[in-house]
């Protein structure tokens, strides 16, 4: 059969710039071999894979879920059906589809794991398959389940987000923030959008935000300037109903005083702070973030915590509606993820090395 290529990752990292540097490799493979594959399995042609966050603090181990290596890295990737197992009777060999994370590849558990999305070929479950809906690209579809799931789950599930409400986006030009971006609009929110530069704010205000508002300090140093009056003024002093933080650290405090009384703070993620628990997949989270508990009780905030994945496990029911609401919003042309950045499989490390130092708007592509 066909030779192609897959990436390998041979051992954790300190973190992810050592484990890119150092154990991430491309090695040749062949298409799996088929007579060893279930009458339900799919192999996928993978045309696109998104190369998220998560890929990449997965080669340090400070991801909650850590693969053992070595493994091949992509939750997420979108082809073409390159053969079907004897039960399969959903799709057909040319079909242009998806593959669920959630259920293939190494944020999966059991035999799916071993098959990420940077490679030429990938197997998963029928259960898994979903078919590219409206017109999405290769591109735009690997990138849809993750970060639109990611924000509808804050949004809806846990931030009861309404019609006519305020929300605070940080890191709005990240996969997931402009996800946040595009879901809040559907649900009829107003948005204000914070990120570090102007130039990437401008793609977000065209995507959809009301107000960009860059976080940077005048003076050019580090850290976040002071939101507050800015936000109040958008808002005719009463402050945001909603915050959705997938950065932490210093944006997190300063998005507290931003809120109105009784409003809903999302925790989402810690972009800005990865070093909050150790390498090489050690556990313990020695440099955890920190919240002013004194604005939390005065302002009588709710501080939700948000994982998607880690609730689905708990609580399975939340899936299927979220999944069929993200697909209908999809097929209809309402959704559309974002993709600034597309790389070779071969220029893997300029990608992920790409996306940890926040050049991408919104998704970032390897293309086997």
């Amino acid at each position: 059969m066909i030779d192609g290529v897959r990436v390998v990752v041979s051992e954790l990292g300190e973190d992810p710039l050592d484990a890119i540097e150092r154990y991430v490799s491309l090695e040749s493979m062949a298409m799996p071999e088929l007579a060893t594959l279930g009458p339900r399995d799919v192999v996928i042609a993978v045309k696109s894979a998104a190369v998220g966050w998560v890929d990449l603090i997965m080669t340090s181990g400070q991801y909650q879920h850590v693969p053992k290596p070595p493994y091949t890295p992509g939750l997420e990737y979108a082809g073409e059906v390159a053969w079907i197992g004897g039960e399969v009777t959903t799709v057909a060999i040319g079909e242009r589809v998806l593959v669920d994370g959630f259920l293939a590849g190494p944020r999966s558990h059991g035999a799916y794991q071993r098959y990420g999305g940077f490679a030429s070929y990938a197997v998963a479950p029928i259960e898994a398959i979903h078919r590219i809906p409206g017109t999405l690209s290769f591109d735009e579809a690997c990138n849809l389940l993750g970060n639109y799931e990611t924000a509808y789950h804050c949004l809806v599930t846990r931030g009861r987000l309404a019609a006519g409400e305020t929300v605070l986006v940080n890191g709005a030009s990240g996969a997931t923030g402009l996800a946040a971006v595009h879901v809040a609009k559907l649900l009829g929110a107003t948005v204000i959008a914070t990120g570090r530069t102007a130039g990437k704010l401008a793609t977000v205000r065209d995507q959809g935000a009301d107000h960009v508002i860059a976080t940077s300090p005048a003076d050019g140093s580090s850290g976040i300037r002071e939101l507050r009056d800015e936000i109040k003024a958008l808002t005719a002093g009463r402050g945001v109903d909603v915050v959705y933080d997938g950065v932490g650290g210093d944006i997190s405090a300063e998005s507290l005083r931003c809120m109105r009384f009784g409003g809903r703070f999302l925790i989402v993620g810690w972009a800005a702070t990865p070093g909050v628990s150790r390498g090489k997949g050690q556990r313990g989270a020695p440099n955890a973030n920190v919240l002013p508990t004194n604005l939390i009780m005065m302002k009588g905030l709710e501080v939700l915590g948000c994982p998607t994945v880690i609730s689905t496990v708990n609580d399975p029911s939340l899936r299927p509606p979220r999944l069929a609401q993200i697909l209908r919003w999809a097929e209809a042309g309402q959704i559309r993820p974002h993709v600034s950045h597309v790389f070779p499989l071969a220029d893997v490390k300029l990608a992920m090395r790409a996306k940890w130092r926040g050049e991408v708007i919104g998704g970032c592509v390897v293309r086997p």
